[in-house]
C-alpha cells in the first residue's frame, strides 16, 4: 500500500535512541503510536510521549514497529531530508505590493518562491495572509498550541484586502483570526502601507480594528512599500513623501498612547523607514515593546545606535587604545542609513585619530535607487561602486547583504569574485552597533 506521509530519514545521530534502535539513513517514519505524521509539527508532538510505537519503513520495503521507552521530550536523535518533514506550500495572492513578482529575470529560481506556508511562520517567523490555511491547519496550531502566529494583515477592511491581495477569499480570510483569538495563540501582524490604498482613514480603520485583538495580538509593524524599477505590467504604485511619512508617524503614534494606557503594550509600530524620510528622531528603546517587530525594520536604527553608545564607551577604557597605529578600514551603506553610518565613523575618528573610516554609500542600481535599504545590495554594485575607491586593509560588510549561512549576494556574486575584483580582503561582521565598533577599530 502507497503510503500518503513518509519521512525519509537523512541521517542518524550517533549516540541517540533513533542508532540504538537500528534505524537508518534511507528508512523512513509513517506514525507513532497509531498517528500518521503529516510534518514536523506532528513529529515533535507524538514524539514527546515516554512509550512510543514507531511505524518504520526499512529502505528495503519492509514495514516494521519500533517500541520505544525514554524520557519525556528526549530525542530521538532522527535528521530528516526536509526540515518541514513535508513540501513548502506555495503563495496563491496577486499582492500589488509583492517583492517577489519585482525581481528582475535571471535570478536564483529560489528567490522566485512565494510562500504562505502557515508552519513556516513558527520555524522560520514568516508572515502569511491566511489565505492559504485551512480549517485542519487551524485546528493543528490549537490543538498543539504554537505560538507566535505572525499574520499579514495589511488591512482590516474585508473590501479592500480583497483587491490589493487580489484573492477573493482574501477578506473571508479575517475571519480566522477570531479563532487563535479565542484560543489564546498568540500573534504578530504586519501592514504594507501603500499610498491612496490602505494608508489615511484606511489605516486609522485598520488599527483600531487590530487593537480588538490586543492583548493576544502582541504587536503590529506598518512597513512602507518597496519598489523596485521591474514594475512593467504591475499595479501602479508609488513612495510616500516626507509628509506623508509624518502624518503615518502621527496616525500610529496617536494609537501607540491608547495601547499602552489599557495594556501596557505599544502595540503598533511604524518602521524606521517612515521616522527617517519624514526626518524625525527614531523613538527611545522603551517604545518598541522589547523589540518584536525588528525584523521588520522597526527599532533597529535605535538599537544599533544604543549599542554603538555602549561600545563606544566601552573601547574607550581599553589599555593603550589612544597608542596604536594608524588604522583605515571601510565599509558600506545603503542611502537609508547613509547619516547613522557617517556620523558613527566620524565619532570614533575623532576620538581615535589613528583611525580611518571610509563609509560608502551603494546606490542600488541593481534594483533602483527607490530601494534605500543596505540588506537589499548586491555584489555587482558594490564592485562596480568601489572599484578604484581607498578601501584601506579590510572592507567590512554587513552580515544582512548575504545569504545567511552563505556567501552569495542577490545577485549570485560571491564573496571570494568580491575580493578579487576590489583586490581587498573583505570580512562579514553583524548588523549592530557594538559590532561595527568593534571592526572598525580592530577589537
Amino acid at each position: 500500500m502507497e503510503r500518503k506521509h513518509k519521512h525519509i530519514i537523512s541521517s542518524v545521530i550517533s549516540g541517540s535512541i533513533a542508532e540504538e534502535m537500528g534505524l537508518e539513513k534511507g528508512d523512513a517514519i509513517i506514525s507513532i503510536n497509531g498517528n500518521e505524521i503529516e510534518d514536523i509539527f506532528d513529529y515533535q508532538f507524538y514524539s514527546q510521549d515516554e512509550e512510543l510505537e514507531v511505524t518504520v519503513l526499512t529502505k528495503d520495503g519492509e514495514e516494521c514497529i519500533l517500541e520505544i521507552e525514554k524520557d519525556a521530550d528526549e530525542d530521538l536523535g532522527i535528521v530528516f531530508d526536509n526540515g518541514l518533514m513535508d513540501n513548502y506550500r506555495s503563495c496563491h495572492n496577486k499582492c500589488i505590493f509583492c517583492f517577489i513578482d519585482q525581481n528582475p529575470p535571471g535570478m536564483r529560481e529560489s528567490l522566485y518562491f512565494k510562500d504562505d506556508d502557515s508552519r513556516l511562520s513558527f520555524l522560520q517567523g514568516n508572515y502569511i495572509t491566511l489565505t492559504n490555511m485551512s480549517d485542519h491547519d487551524i485546528d493543528r496550531i490549537i490543538r498543539y498550541n504554537l505560538s507566535p502566529i505572525n499574520i499579514s494583515f495589511h488591512t482590516m477592511n474585508p473590501e479592500l484586502r480583497c483587491k490589493m491581495l487580489k484573492n477573493r477569499f482574501a477578506g473571508e480570510a479575517l475571519k480566522k483570526v477570531d479563532r487563535f483569538y479565542e484560543a489564546g495563540i498568540t500573534m504578530n501582524g504586519q501592514i504594507v502601507l501603500c499610498p491612496g490604498w490602505n494608508d489615511g482613514e484606511e489605516l486609522e480603520f485598520s488599527v483600531k480594528e487590530l487593537m480588538k485583538y490586543l492583548p493576544v495580538l502582541e504587536s503590529v509593524s506598518v512597513v512602507p512599500v518597496g519598489l523596485t524599477k521591474f514594475r512593467e505590467g504591475l499595479e501602479p504604485l508609488r513612495v510616500f513623501t516626507p509628509e506623508e511619512c509624518g502624518q503615518v508617524i502621527d496616525t500610529i503614534e496617536k494609537y501607540q498612547k491608547i495601547a499602552f494606557e489599557k495594556f501596557g503594550l505599544h502595540f503598533i509600530h511604524a518602521s524606521d523607514e517612515f521616522y527617517i524620510v519624514a526626518g524625525r528622531e527614531v523613538p527611545e528603546a522603551s517604545r518598541y515593546d522589547d523589540y518584536r517587530q525588528i525584523d521588520n525594520g522597526v527599532g533597529k536604527t535605535r538599537l544599533v545606535l544604543d549599542e554603538f553608545e555602549e561600545a563606544f564607551e566601552r573601547v574607550k577604557k581599553i589599555p593603550g587604545i589612544y597608542d596604536r597605529e594608524k588604522r583605515c578600514v571601510s565599509t558600506i551603506t545603503g542611502t537609508l542609513t547613509t547619516d547613522m553610518m557617517n556620523d558613527m565613523a566620524e565619532r570614533l575618528m575623532k576620538e581615535f585619530p589613528w583611525l580611518t573610516v571610509n563609509v560608502y554609500t551603494i546606490l542600488n542600481d541593481f534594483y533602483g535607487h527607490g530601494i534605500t535599504v543596505t540588506g537589499l545590495l548586491v555584489g555587482r554594485d558594490i564592485i562596480a561602486q568601489l572599484k578604484g575607491k581607498d578601501l584601506g586593509s579590510r572592507l567590512y560588510l554587513p552580515e544582512n547583504v548575504i545569504r545567511s549561512g552563505d556567501d552569495i549576494f542577490l545577485d549570485d556574486v560571491h564573496i571570494p569574485e568580491l575580493e578579487k575584483a576590489l583586490q581587498c580582503g573583505v570580512s562579514i561582521v553583524k548588523s549592530s552597533g557594538r559590532d561595527f565598533v568593534y571592526s572598525m577599530i580592530g577589537v
